[in-house]
Formats: structure tokens, C-alpha cells, sequence
């Protein structure tokens, strides 16, 4: 846990953000003032390990860039302060969950006559299937 807390407060430094207009409704204030936040972060820069790479890659989506940048928008609140600690806040969650492995499927087991019963139901399907169909008359 602690080696995902260095690597999250590692990612929070490298951290470059800018602020925006935000869209949307909130009137003559929305217009005037720039309280979106657009927080850019290079994954390179960290040096992951693959697995997690590939994790946080997916889990990222369209958010991560051809050039390996996260590009998080925040424009849920009215101020600046809020939306910035809204945006590293979602970082430091997608590193979180990046570095959280799934368990492992634990294979499942059937015994010969769990085995038989659904061979025995794959048969019975596959006549009624069998029996559909155009009507010789």
C-alpha cells in the first residue's frame, strides 16, 4: 500500500494543469470565469510495470492519449479549488484501481454425473431445435 501511495504522490508532482471555460448551463458566471480544470499527466513518467501499465491503459479509455498523456477534465463545481482537488482526486483513484489485481478465476470443477445431466439437456434441446422447421404436408 505504501508503494501505491509514492506512486500516486509521485504522479500528483508531475501533474500540469490548466484552467478552462466550462460549458453548460450557470448563467453570466459560466462565461466569464474559467473554473474547469484540465489536468494533464504523462504515465511514462512513473515507469509502471507493465501489468499495471496495461491496467491503467484500460482502465483509462479514451482519457489516455496516443502519446501516453491522461487528459482529465473537471467542471462539476463552481470554483477552481474544488474542481482542482476534484481532478487529482480521480487521478489518484485510476492509479489506485490500476494497481489493484483482479484475483484469479478459480476454475470450476463438474463430476461425471453433472457432466452426463448436461450433455443429456444439450440433447433434448438440440431435438426440439431439430424439430423446427418447415412442415412437409
Amino acid at each position: 500500500m505504501a508503494e501505491v501511495d509514492a506512486v500516486v504522490a509521485r504522479a500528483l508532482e508531475l501533474v500540469s494543469e490548466s484552467f478552462i471555460a466550462a460549458s453548460g448551463p450557470g448563467g453570466q458566471n459560466v462565461n466569464k470565469v474559467a473554473t474547469a480544470v484540465q489536468l494533464r499527466f504523462n504515465v511514462f513518467a512513473l515507469r509502471l510495470t507493465p501489468t499495471v501499465f496495461t491496467r491503467l491503459k484500460t482502465l483509462a479509455g479514451s482519457r489516455m492519449t496516443a502519446a501516453g498523456e491522461i487528459v482529465l477534465t473537471a467542471r462539476r463545481f463552481r470554483t477552481q479549488e474544488a474542481n482542482r482537488a476534484d481532478a487529482r482526486e480521480r487521478l489518484a483513484e485510476l492509479l489506485r484501481d490500476a494497481h489493484d489485481a483482479p484475483r484469479p478465476r478459480a476454475k470450476s470443477r463438474l463430476n461425471r454425473v453433472g457432466k452426463e445431466a448436461r450433455i443429456k439437456e444439450k440433447k433434448s434441446r438440440g431435438t426440439v431445435k431439430a424439430n423446427r422447421g418447415k412442415i412437409d404436408w
